[in-house]
């Protein structure tokens, strides 16, 4: 894991990502930065972000052809991802909720994160399908 000073920059993509709900692209998160910092480029959000997950406090949410997305990994609050293929909405779900499998891993296999995302269609998008 790296080290990473608290810069004033980081401190304001972890804010941004903290108080919104949903689960933005680096542009948005930009956006709402700039706010706070006018002066602070969209290089600097995306390398901040990659810090940020390379040291386990924000987790990646990608779909071929789309912007990535990014998640604040809320301490204590272990959760998954249910992602619409319609709309492209991503709703979280409790890990809790997900047992974690008794068999099946190799040997000594040490799990260090679980990352389970649900594809399919949520159901605005289902009542536009019938609708149309």
């Amino acid at each position: 894991m790296t080290m990473v000073r608290n810069t004033r920059q980081r401190q304001a993509v972890v804010l941004a990502l903290r108080e919104t709900p949903t689960h933005p692209d680096a542009a948005w998160i930009h956006t709402q930065v700039r706010s706070t910092l006018p002066n602070i480029s969209l290089g600097t959000v995306y390398r901040t972000l990659d810090a940020l997950v390379r040291d386990g406090v924000v987790l990646t949410i990608e779909r071929a052809g789309q912007a990535t997305r990014y998640d604040y990994k809320h301490a204590g609050h272990g959760h998954h991802h249910v992602v619409c293929r319609g709309c492209g909405a991503i709703y979280d779900i409790d890990a809790e909720d997900l047992p974690m499998p008794a068999s099946g891993l190799p040997s000594g296999f040490m799990v260090l994160d679980v990352r389970l995302e649900y594809h399919g269609v949520c159901k605005d998008c289902v009542a536009g399908e019938k609708r149309g």
